[in-house]
């Protein structure tokens, strides 16, 4: 059975309460429980991993690798703009991957235009809120029904 790995950054566990304006009512358990149920439907394992430590999510994304993930949705909030750490991370484990942002991140201030990540990624999704979620969800099951 093929699996998808959900990674999120720091922040997200206050979605629903953090700046909805920008972000959104729907909390961060509210998305899991909608992959869960579009896993089900493609059968596929859903893994999900939250952390405000990047060194946490460096470490998540290693053990990718040992339980045999095929495929990773991550949402790196402000680590996006920052962290060379999981951007080396996710280099390493040579997993594909879709970044993920609720907001559209280049109508946002300069410092939130550029990614870390995006030239790595199989594609980059933001601005489209919580559907985001879904579009990376069903596009990564998509690659992998290719493969």
């Amino acid at each position: 059975m093929a699996s998808i790995l959900v990674i999120n950054g720091p922040n997200l566990n206050m979605l629903g309460r953090r700046e909805p304006e920008i972000y959104g009512h729907e909390t961060l358990e509210d998305i899991i429980s909608g992959l869960i149920d579009l896993a089900d439907e493609y059968n596929i394992r859903l893994f999900d991993f939250q952390s405000n430590a990047e060194h946490e999510i460096v470490e998540r994304i290693h053990k990718a690798m040992d339980d045999d993930t095929d495929y990773i949705i991550i949402n790196p909030a402000a680590f996006t703009h920052t962290s060379v750490a999981i951007r080396d991370a996710l280099a390493t484990v040579d997993i594909p991957f879709i970044e993920v942002h609720l907001s559209n991140i280049h109508k946002r201030e300069s410092f939130r235009h550029h990614s870390y990540f995006s030239d790595l990624a199989e594609g980059v999704i933001a601005g489209l809120g919580t559907k985001g979620y879904r579009l990376a969800f069903e596009a990564a099951a998509e690659k992998l029904e290719e493969s």
